[in-house]
C-alpha cells in the first residue's frame, strides 16, 4: 500500500517542476473547497467557478506559501477571498438575518423544502438546508469548524480575524443555525405530534 505524501512534500515537488503533483493536492482538497464555495455562492455553478478559480490562484501563488500554517488553512483563505470577490461582483443581497424580507424569503424556500421532505430523511439534509439559509460568513465558519475540522486559530488565519472574534462569530452562527433548524423543522414536529 502506497503512503500518501503530506501536502508540504507535494508542494515542494510542484515547485521543483513536478507540476503533475498539483493534481494530487486538488484531489485531496477539492471536496471541501467546493463545499465552502457552495456555502457562499448558494448554487452549484457559481460554487464550481469559485472552486476552480481558487485552485488556479493557489497554483499561481504556491511559491508564496509559508509553512507557518497548514496548506488547507492557506487554501481556505484563498477560497474565502475568492468567494467574497465573486459575490461582490455579482452584487448579491446580503441583508441582515433579522430582516423581515429574509424571513419571507425563507418561507418561500421552506414550502419548496417541505415538498421534498420525505426524500430527505437524514439529519444531514436538514442541517445542510439550514446552513444554506445562513449569511455567507456564518455558513463559512460553521462549515470550516465542523466539516473542515479547522481550529479557531486556523479559521482566524483563513478569515484574517482573531481567534476570539471567530469564537464569538461561531457562537452567534450556531444560534442562527439553531433558529433556522427550528424554523425548517416546525412542520415536521407538528406532523409527528
Amino acid at each position: 500500500m502506497k503512503q500518501e505524501l503530506p501536502d508540504v512534500e507535494l508542494i515542494q515537488n510542484v515547485l521543483n517542476g513536478e507540476t503533475g503533483q498539483y493534481a494530487l493536492l486538488v484531489k485531496r482538497h477539492q471536496r471541501f473547497v467546493f463545499t465552502l464555495a457552495l456555502r457562499f455562492a448558494k448554487n452549484r455553478e457559481d460554487a464550481e467557478e469559485i472552486a476552480q478559480d481558487c485552485f488556479i490562484k493557489a497554483y499561481k501563488a504556491l511559491g508564496t506559501f509559508k509553512q507557518t500554517a497548514k496548506f488547507s488553512t492557506w487554501l481556505y483563505t484563498i477560497t474565502y477571498t475568492t468567494a467574497m470577490t465573486f459575490l461582490r461582483k455579482k452584487r448579491l443581497d446580503t441583508s441582515s438575518i433579522s430582516d423581515e424580507a429574509t424571513f419571507l424569503q425563507l418561507e418561500n424556500h421552506t414550502s419548496a423544502f417541505n415538498a421534498n421532505v420525505y426524500e430527505q430523511q437524514n439529519s444531514h439534509a436538514f442541517l445542510n438546508e439550514a446552513i444554506t439559509h445562513l449569511m455567507p460568513d456564518d455558513a463559512a465558519i460553521i462549515t470550516m469548524f465542523y466539516k473542515g475540522e479547522q481550529s479557531l486559530e486556523e479559521i482566524g488565519n483563513a478569515l484574517n480575524m482573531e481567534p476570539n472574534t471567530i469564537k464569538v462569530k461561531l457562537h452567534r452562527a450556531r444560534q442562527r443555525l439553531k433558529e433556522k433548524l427550528q424554523y425548517l423543522l416546525k412542520d415536521e414536529v407538528k406532523e409527528l405530534l
